[in-house]
C-alpha cells in the first residue's frame, strides 16, 4: 500500500458484557496484522456501564497496537448510579482518558470527534442522541482549524438522523450538525448505534454528507453477523470495505437506510428488524 494511503479500522458497539469473544479476537489479530493508521470505536464499549464492563474494555482497547480515538456511547453512561451520571458521567473511562473524544492527525486525514451521547435530556427516552451547541461549536471549531487541504471524518456515536417530532428523532439537531458538517472538509460521518452498517448520503440544504455506520462486535446482532468497517483514503477517495468472519460482501452487509427505530436486540438472537437472507459459513479465525 502506498505511503499516502490512510487506513481506518471503524468498530462499534462492542458491548462488554455481552460481548463477542471470537470476534474481538479476530479483530485485534487484523489490527495487529495490518497496523491501520487509527482505530476509530464510536461508542457502546459497554452494555449497562457496569466497573467490571469497563474493566474488560479497557483491557482490550489499551491492548490495540495503533493510535485510538473512542466516542462515549449512550450505553456508556452509568445506568445505575444517576449522581454520577449526573456529576462524573464519564469517570469510568478513566483508564482510557486520553482515548476518549481524541482528535486524530493522519495528516491528510483527521478524525474529529462530536459528542452525541448525553447524560440527560428533556424526553423520556435518553438512550437517543443529542447534539448539544457546545458540542457542535467545538466539533466546528477543530474543523475550521484544520490544515489547508486536510480531510476529515467526523466520529459520533449516534447517526445524525433527525426525523422530524422530538418523541422520535433519532438525534436531536442532528440536521443542525449534519448543514454545518456539510459546509466544511468533511469527508464522512463515522457512527454506530444500529448494530448494522450503513453508507448513505444525506441531503441537507448545505449540500450533502456521507453517513457511514459501522455494525456490532457483540452478541447483539440485528440483521447482519458481527463486523466492523475498513476505511481507505489515497486522498481523493474515500472506501469502505465491510469486514467479517463469515466473508458476506459488503454490499450484503449494509442496510439502506437507518431505521427510525434504531434500538438494537435487547439480548442474542432477539431481532428486531428484518432478518436479512445471508449465507451463514463459519471459517477459522486466520
Amino acid at each position: 500500500m502506498a505511503s499516502d494511503i490512510r487506513r481506518i479500522f471503524h468498530l462499534s458497539d462492542i458491548h462488554f458484557g455481552l460481548e463477542n469473544n471470537r470476534a474481538l479476537d479476530w479483530v485485534k489479530q487484523e489490527i495487529a496484522e495490518k497496523r491501520p493508521d487509527a482505530v476509530a470505536i464510536t461508542g457502546d464499549l459497554t452494555m449497562r456501564a457496569r466497573h467490571r464492563e469497563f474493566a474488560a474494555a479497557t483491557h482490550w482497547i489499551n491492548e490495540l497496537d495503533a493510535p485510538v480515538t473512542v466516542e462515549v456511547g449512550n450505553h456508556d453512561l452509568p445506568y445505575f448510579n444517576l449522581l454520577e451520571r449526573f456529576f462524573e458521567p464519564y469517570k469510568r473511562f478513566h483508564g482510557m482518558k486520553e482515548k476518549v473524544e481524541r482528535e486524530l492527525d493522519l495528516g491528510a486525514l483527521a478524525i474529529v470527534p462530536l459528542k452525541t451521547a448525553v447524560r440527560m435530556q428533556p424526553r423520556l427516552n435518553w438512550s437517543k442522541g443529542w447534539v448539544s451547541q457546545r458540542s457542535l461549536d467545538r466539533c466546528l471549531a477543530a474543523l475550521d482549524a484544520l490544515p489547508k487541504g486536510t480531510r476529515a471524518l467526523v466520529a459520533v456515536h449516534h447517526p445524525l438522523r433527525e426525523v422530524g417530532t422530538q418523541g422520535t428523532a433519532l438525534t436531536k439537531h442532528g440536521d443542525r450538525a449534519l448543514r454545518e458538517l456539510a459546509k466544511r472538509k468533511v469527508e464522512g460521518v463515522l457512527s454506530g448505534h444500529v448494530h448494522d452498517a450503513f453508507d448513505i448520503m444525506e441531503d441537507t440544504s448545505e449540500g450533502p454528507v456521507r453517513m457511514i455506520g459501522a455494525g456490532t462486535l457483540s452478541q447483539r446482532t440485528r440483521s447482519t453477523p458481527p463486523s466492523f468497517n475498513e476505511i481507505t483514503w489515497d486522498g481523493a477517495q474515500l472506501t469502505v470495505c465491510v469486514r467479517n468472519l463469515q466473508h458476506v460482501e459488503t454490499s450484503d452487509m449494509q442496510i439502506d437506510d437507518v431505521p427510525e427505530n434504531a434500538l438494537p436486540p435487547r439480548g442474542p438472537g432477539e431481532a428486531v428488524a428484518p432478518v436479512r437472507q445471508i449465507p451463514r459459513t463459519d471459517p477459522p479465525v486466520h
